[in-house]
């Protein structure tokens, strides 16, 4: 698809412009230097046809240090992918010495450019922009991010300079499906997105907290189309230093909500912590597919000697602490030598296959009513739960991959417990699997009461 890229020094308000052609808030704006770290794309369809956006951290000026060198190198790249270059400035600022480094350093990637003349609010401030002609550029277009003045020109320049968008091949490919890399900081969400796509797609450090944006990629593996989205670390909320980190956390937990699967990295060598546990809690509130990765295995390989027994018992203890997400798989997989990645999306494809599976109205009951003659529910009183019926139900989601849905019309859904609850998900589970998939139910009893319950 064809590409324009975003670029610009720190605070210019590449975010805001970024967010306005997408046509939602996907980066985060703040009046914080370098709050963007990383390359974030999206689609804009404000003009004739779509065309993809890719927003880069700010060049220079060094609001981060620690993270500089490695926005530049992701700004280059951008540049070098894109069919048109958006060298936002600000009108306020004026131009700045920054802005004319950045403006012959574009000149070197020889892509089409638009100076993009940002913080004009008013006709007012028309004036702000005369100055930015000596920068040289042919195009100039003065917008207003904020407010969404002047999108429409900036649109329709972009689109002349475009070349022709590809005639649509009709195709029956799978849509892709949206995997989020959940995780607490530090885990190696970003190293494993980058091994992946073979690309510094991602910032990746040692300092928690790189992750800002909750970043949505398209990767292709083995002929499958993904779209990879790498959150930023959830910490505990004690611990979250600035209201940037808040917002980005934000995001990641609705992130948990809008992808088809969540993939929750932790790190073998410190294991399952209190935090991990409530980022897993997060997933099974959801109700959603879920696949554990424990990550940096090469080092815990090193650690035992490759003994069986001891890798072993490391998969089992974090089974073990994470008993409440029983459901979703675990992976073990090295992010940084990129051992076991294919047996990472072979689950994924094997929890989509399973999402499609429909068990049989007839043997349903048959399971479920053998289940309750092995072991019969408890009573409360003089009552009992009592099965009349049971199917299976297509749940409503916008995701390609729903959890299954079993609907349970019985005398009373008051009179099950959590613990039988739990009791026929299993059995329910020994016959059909459905691995990375919840089990969803929904009782009806006969006096019109219902109740939705997950396992």
């Amino acid at each position: 698809m064809r590409n324009v890229a975003i670029i610009g020094r720190p605070n210019v308000g590449k975010s805001a412009l970024f967010n306005r052609l997408a046509g939602r808030q996907i980066s985060i704006v703040h009046d914080q230097p370098g709050v963007t770290r990383d390359r974030i794309g999206s689609i804009c369809n404000l003009g004739q046809a779509p065309f993809e956006i890719t927003d880069t951290g700010g060049i220079g000026s060094e609001p981060d240090p620690d993270f500089a060198e490695s926005t530049r190198e992701g700004a280059f790249i951008a540049m070098g992918s894109a069919d048109v270059i958006l060298f936002v400035t600000d009108s306020i600022d004026g131009v700045t010495p920054l802005d004319g480094e950045l403006s012959s350093m574009i000149r070197t990637v020889a892509r089409q450019v638009v100076l993009v003349v940002n913080k004009v609010d008013t006709e007012g401030h028309e004036s702000r922009s005369f100055e930015f002609s000596r920068l040289g550029f042919k195009n100039l277009v003065t917008v207003s991010a904020a407010h969404g003045r002047g999108i429409g020109e900036l649109v329709d320049v972009i689109e002349s300079l475009l070349p022709e968008p590809e005639p649509e091949l009709e195709t029956h490919e799978m849509p892709p499906l949206k995997l989020a890399l959940i995780g607490r900081p530090n885990v190696g969400k970003s190293s494993l997105v980058n091994q992946i796509l073979n690309d510094n797609r991602t910032t990746v450090s040692d300092i928690a907290g790189t992750t800002r944006d909750t970043i949505d990629v398209e990767a292709e593996y083995e002929k499958q189309r993904y779209i990879l989205c790498d959150t930023a670390g959830i910490r505990h909320r004690s611990r979250h230093n600035t209201s940037v980190e808040v917002f980005s956390v934000m995001r990641s937990e609705k992130t948990i909500r809008r992808v088809d699967i969540n993939i929750l990295v932790i790190d073998a060598t410190s294991g399952v912590t209190a935090q991990d546990k409530k980022i897993a809690g997060l997933i099974q509130k959801a109700k959603k597919p879920a696949i554990i990765v424990l990550n940096k295995w090469d080092l815990i390989e090193k650690q035992t000697n490759n003994d069986p027994d001891l890798l072993r018992e490391h998969v089992d203890r974090a089974m073990a602490e994470l008993f409440f997400l029983d459901y979703a798989p675990v992976v073990i997989l090295s992010a940084l030598t990129g051992e076991n990645i294919r047996r990472l999306f072979t689950m994924v494809e094997k929890v989509r296959q399973h999402a499609t599976r429909r068990a049989g109205t007839g043997e349903l009951n048959r399971v479920l009513r053998a289940a309750m003659e092995r072991q019969a529910p408890p009573s409360r009183g003089s009552r009992r739960f009592k099965l009349l019926y049971a199917a299976q139900a297509k749940e409503s989601s916008n995701s390609e991959i729903a959890p299954p849905l079993f609907v349970l019309f019985v005398n009373d859904p008051r009179l099950l417990p959590e613990s039988y609850q739990n009791y026929l998900c299993a059995r329910i589970r020994d016959q059909w699997e459905y691995p990375g998939l919840p089990i969803l139910m929904r009782l009806r009893g006969r006096e019109g009461v219902t109740q939705d319950i997950n396992e």
